[in-house]
């Protein structure tokens, strides 16, 4: 039909779609993810390319989802253990109510267990305890938990499950037969990230630098204040017409001048070590290992799936692949502990996450069918043919970086990383080699993660924030102009 010679500018559409309806948040992600591939199998449809229930449930790379859902799994029974309120009650102990030692070690807590568990759980774990001693010490919370998030996405990229845009990458088949194994990528990502995190460390104290972290105020003298601005604006509106109406206004001003004496005697500063000190043993009994046998169990088994995973890319005999590993890791967990609740352990596994991955993998496949895909890559492959051959491996790496600096600021990594895991473009791009093709995935998933992420947009939703509008203009404006770019320039140097 006369609409195929189209195809490829509707598949271009369809995508737009779906990044126009995730950006602005217009409907849930995983809802645009599911109506795009909708979109997409009716176009196939109306192209007389319908494909049949099988082939499209063939689409979805299961290999990526039983990974996911099992270290979901895993991670759901190890946070029940309160390892994460522990370790950020040490972190607290250790830095001795200080405010940039704190800081600095949940920053490196949150990159080293993000290396090893999903940076959206190791957040959404962080994130109350991190409010809660950031009120002990009368911080703003919103600049640590910034600070955390940047070095849980740093963290996250430094393996193949820390992420999963991390996990898309490792888990596919065309890849991971090109000699990209969870070892091999690790080996490559693990070196970078060290010198990632420094660089970052370094930015953070630079950006920091004239930012007040503490708050002005203790809160209870907040409170007073705001109480103040409260008497003397009802004071303000009351007219002066009648003695009565003069006596309501006089005893509402001398009200305020009251409060205002109170706060002027109230001692504003305490020592930052009798304050730590003083509530370090309410913390003690609030934040606690609660199970610890369970601890000892969980961390065995996350060792045991981290080793075999490894083990996955170096032993030629074990016949199981990574999402196997995984979902075998949450049974033997789940046996173990002794779970009586299934439904309570399947409650925490992040299902709209899941359903995300399989309606993206059903959409990219979609619009490779229509042409997508090898359109992008015939012509950013001829942008590159332009350049002489020995330059080329130099400007692809280089364009792969930036296109993906640039277009995940903007957009979720995750549909972006989907949409670019094709190697068929990384060979136009880099040549038939193997290793300038993994030169260019190692460039690709450097520069992808950590920009727009989940764990971002977990903090942003956090209830306990300060109330302040936190939405896409105002995190872009003041957190995303300048430091993508800046992170952009690290795989240059490394």
């Amino acid at each position: 039909p006369e609409a195929a010679e189209f195809e490829v500018l509707y598949a271009g559409l369809i995508l737009v779609f779906v990044y126009v309806l995730i950006v602005f948040e217009l409907v849930h992600r995983t809802t645009a993810a599911l109506l795009g591939s909708l979109v997409a199998l009716a176009t196939l449809a109306l192209l007389n390319r319908r494909p049949t229930l099988e082939e499209v449930m063939e689409w979805i790379d299961y290999e990526t989802v039983c990974l996911l859902f099992g270290m979901m799994t895993i991670v759901a029974i190890f946070s029940s253990t309160g390892f994460f309120d522990w370790a950020a009650l040490k972190a607290y102990k250790l830095a001795r109510g200080k405010v940039w030692p704190l800081i600095t070690i949940l920053c490196i807590f949150s990159g080293i267990i993000s290396a090893f568990l999903d940076n959206v759980t190791t957040i959404l774990l962080m994130t109350p305890v991190s409010i809660r001693l950031c009120q002990v010490l009368n911080l703003n919370p919103t600049n640590i938990l910034i600070a955390e998030v940047l070095f849980s996405n740093i963290g996250g990229t430094a393996t193949a499950v820390g992420d999963p845009p991390n996990v898309i990458i490792v888990s596919n088949k065309q890849i991971s037969d090109a000699g990209i194994t969870f070892a091999t990528f690790t080996a490559h990502l693990c070196i970078g990230i060290v010198f990632c995190m420094a660089t970052g460390y370094g930015a953070l104290r630079l950006m920091y630098r004239n930012l007040k972290l503490e708050n002005t105020d203790p809160p209870e003298v907040a409170e007073m204040k705001r109480e103040v601005e409260i008497w003397k604006r009802t004071a303000e509106r009351v007219p002066i017409v009648s003695a009565e109406q003069k006596a309501v206004k006089a005893m509402l001003v001398q009200k305020s001048l009251a409060v205002e004496t109170a706060i002027r005697n109230k001692q504003y500063r305490k020592s930052s070590s009798n304050a730590w000190r003083k509530n370090l043993p309410e913390l003690e009994k609030k934040y606690r290992v609660t199970d610890m046998p369970l601890l000892i169990k969980s961390s065995v088994i996350l060792g045991a799936v981290v080793v075999l995973f490894f083990s996955y890319s170096f032993v030629n005999n074990l016949h199981v692949e990574l999402g196997w590993i995984a979902i075998l890791g949450a049974v033997w967990l789940i046996v173990l502990a002794d779970v009586h609740s299934i439904e309570f352990l399947l409650e925490k596994i992040e299902w709209a996450t899941l359903l995300f991955f399989a309606g993206l993998f059903i959409l990219m496949e979609a619009l490779e069918e229509m042409g997508l895909i090898d359109f992008i890559g015939e012509h950013t492959a001829d942008l590159v043919r332009q350049v002489e051959p020995k330059n080329r491996l130099l400007v692809a790496i280089v364009l792969i970086v930036w296109i993906s600096a640039i277009a995940s600021s903007f957009i979720d990594n995750i549909p972006f990383t989907t949409a670019m895991a094709s190697p068929d473009d990384t060979s136009c791009l880099c040549g038939s080699s193997p290793l300038l093709d993994s030169d260019c995935y190692w460039a690709w998933s450097r520069s992808v993660t950590g920009f727009t992420s989940s764990a971002s947009r977990l903090v942003l939703g956090h209830g306990s924030l300060p109330r302040r509008k936190w939405n896409f203009n105002w995190s872009f404006s003041e957190r995303c102009v300048c430091r993508p770019r800046r992170a952009a320039r690290i795989p240059h140097i490394i």
